[in-house]
């Protein structure tokens, strides 16, 4: 037994070594077939070459130039009785969340192309609690409108702290309730036929918005989609 033991090491010390072939090196050109992978959020796919600053970023929804030529007057007569900074009319389609600024942009881009321009109607004006609500006119929450914002939230990984509560704010402050007041009344005078007023969303807008710059000057627009029809 202990000599067929021995046979065999001598054998196998002198045998000659079995090798792999290396793996063939796929030509310049080839295209590499790869195992499906589980689909991953616009988010997770962000390039990591990328080493801009997450900044805060907003998604808007913005009426055509005419209405917000409109609204910039009503705007800026509420400005000039109540203060405030100037901004541009929207309604805010994804609020507020921490980004980089590729990664945002592709995910407008890739948001904007499922969205088809949609109707959006004044319902009212009303008054709210805090500085980015200070006064604002109410939109009619139909399904293309809440779908819209719905959509696009998706898209960016958003959660809403609160329900959905689409409107265009006119005036941005800190103001007492009476002085809320004055200013949602003046609004119906400096225009009358607002309630009611009708308009396509054709554009979104990717928007920097640091909500601790209630001065707004560090407020940017950095990319406009155009909404295609069928």
């Amino acid at each position: 037994m202990l000599q067929l033991r021995l046979g065999e090491v001598y054998s196998l010390l002198h045998s000659p070594l079995r090798r792999h072939p290396p793996p063939p090196i796929p030509r310049a050109g080839t295209r590499l077939r790869l195992r499906p992978q589980p689909r991953r959020s616009v988010s997770a796919r962000m390039d990591p070459a990328d080493q801009s600053p997450e900044e805060v970023y907003s998604v808007w929804a913005l009426p055509p130039e005419p209405v917000r030529d409109r609204l910039r007057r009503v705007m800026a007569g509420l400005r000039a009785a109540h203060g405030g900074p100037a901004f541009e009319p929207h309604a805010t389609v994804v609020g507020a969340i921490r980004l980089r600024r590729a990664a945002a942009i592709e995910m407008l881009r890739a948001a904007a192309a499922g969205v088809r321009p949609y109707t959006a109607r004044v319902t009212g004006v009303a008054r709210g609690d805090f500085f980015y609500q200070c006064v604002y006119l109410l939109l009619e929450p139909t399904p293309e409108v809440v779908g819209a914002s719905d959509h696009c939230c998706g898209h960016f990984g958003y959660e809403r702290p609160s329900p959905y509560m689409p409107h265009v704010s006119i005036l941005y402050g800190d103001l007492t309730d009476e002085e809320k007041e004055e200013a949602r009344k003046k609004v119906e005078e400096l225009d009358k036929d607002i309630c009611g007023l009708e308009f396509e969303i054709s554009e979104l807008a990717l928007y920097r918005t640091d909500t601790e710059d209630k001065s707004l000057e560090s407020w940017e627009l950095v990319e406009v989609c155009h909404l295609e029809k069928k």
